[in-house]
């Protein structure tokens, strides 16, 4: 089944992408650099910026910056290689957290989000070819007390001397199309995280040749959060499972530069957990098949203004799995949905950055099934304008309007588009 499903995405797909990793103001300490020379507006790279992570995060004095150590095969930063970024914010806001079950809401038109997210990061090469990134979360959206490491990955630049990247750990499948953490908007690439082609475990192949670029991986498809004991051999063994079945998803990218503007074409082949209980909140006992399709496009209207379009088609075979007391109807054994976004980003000057996100879904074969899949559609508009402090210290105001109708509960749990996700934003991003 694997070879099967290789052979095919090698004969439609050619060539892809660098991953792009959130860039990081110790790159500007370790080469003493502006933070304006790898971003057009903090975090957005510019075109050195996406040369530096194409090139495995490294100048070529990169050597200089080590320890003057007499041994040719040890390259140690001159100093540990670390970096924080902090975000606070007041949101106003019209949703509310309705239970799915009971139906009981909880609702803030005003809320302090602060501290947000707190991380601590960390990068450096180790040798002329080999870098690792990494970074761990303290804090994000109100959780605190345990650290979650994200991005986690070791990346060898040229196998072989062929020219080939391979990078091994834990990175997000959709960093081939737009890396979420590079994003102006405080509002997220919303089908990324509906398709769940965010924060995989794996391994990616990537290669370029001129203006057309190749990316082919393979992913556990379970996410980042499980891991298993192997406890058959007998009692306490230390070693641990990453995945839950044996299945991997393979996924690749074509990417050509066709005159300004730049086209790619991806796809998933792979499995994930079925769906079933009350609502769909249950993971069920067997496995769905999952495919996505995408494309993406992206381009320059001017120097300060940038534009990028993602289109992704998902088709989940045999996703619900209805229980002895389930009630949502089977409307067919194959879920066809699809998403999208398109963004516009404006930097009139050092000071200002403004940015609009549209985010679209629609849920196809998932509406009226009385699961939580009702949720995927989307109708959003975000419009946010960044003011930069400093290269690395901005304030942010944004607002979000929701163009689709609320919803009443239809059937016999609360699914669905039932309060409106009007929002009003303000705080600050700062990184050091």
């Amino acid at each position: 089944m694997v070879s099967r499903r290789i052979t095919v995405l090698l004969l439609i797909m050619l060539s892809a992408i660098s991953i792009g990793a959130q860039a990081i103001p110790e790159f500007a300490r370790t080469y003493e650099l502006s933070c304006a020379a790898c971003h057009s507006a903090f975090p957005k790279l510019n075109a050195f910026g996406e040369h530096f992570a194409a090139s495995n995060y490294k100048l070529p004095n990169w050597r200089e910056k080590t320890l003057d150590i007499d041994d040719k095969y040890l390259a140690l930063p001159d100093h540990v290689p670390l970096a924080v970024r902090a975000q606070a914010y007041i949101q106003g806001r019209s949703a509310e957290f309705v239970d799915t079950i009971s139906g009981e809401t909880i609702e803030a038109n005003s809320d302090f989000q602060s501290p947000y997210l707190v991380k601590l990061l960390s990068s450096a090469p180790l040798s002329e070819h080999l870098t690792y990134y990494f970074y761990g979360i303290f804090a994000e959206k109100g959780e605190n007390g345990s650290v979650v490491i994200e991005d986690a990955w070791i990346r060898y630049d040229d196998v072989a001397c062929t020219q080939v990247g391979f990078q091994l750990g834990q990175f997000q499948v959709s960093d081939l199309m737009f890396p979420r953490e590079l994003r102006l908007t405080f509002q997220d690439y919303m089908v990324y995280r509906m398709a769940n082609v965010t924060y995989q475990r794996g391994m990616l192949l990537d290669r370029e040749f001129g203006p057309v670029s190749m990316a082919l991986g393979l992913v556990n498809g379970n996410g980042i959060e499980e891991s298993f004991n192997i406890n058959s051999p007998g009692y306490r063994r230390p070693d641990r499972l990453f995945d839950n079945n044996n299945s991997k998803n393979l996924f690749g990218r074509l990417g050509a530069e066709i005159g300004p503007v730049t086209l790619g074409l991806f796809g998933l082949s792979g499995k994930q957990d079925s769906a079933t209980g009350p609502a769909g909140l249950e993971i069920g006992d067997r496995d769905s098949d999952v495919r996505i399709s995408g494309v993406d496009l992206s381009g320059s209207i001017a120097s300060n203004t940038s534009w990028f379009v993602q289109y992704l088609w998902n088709r989940w075979d045999d996703f619900l799995q209805p229980g002895p007391e389930d009630n949502f109807p089977l409307r067919s054994r194959d879920y066809d949905w699809s998403g999208g976004f398109l963004g516009v980003d404006y930097t009139p000057g050092e000071k200002w950055a403004l940015s609009a996100l549209y985010n679209y879904a629609d849920a196809g074969d998932l509406d009226d099934t009385d699961t939580i899949y009702e949720g995927i559609d989307i109708n959003t508009l975000t419009l946010t304008a960044s003011y930069y402090f400093m290269r690395n210290a901005k304030g942010i105001i944004e607002v979000n309007f929701d163009f689709l109708d609320k919803e009443k509960q239809s059937g016999l749990y609360y699914t669905g588009h039932l309060t409106k996700e009007y929002y009003l934003l303000l705080g600050f991003d700062v990184a050091f």
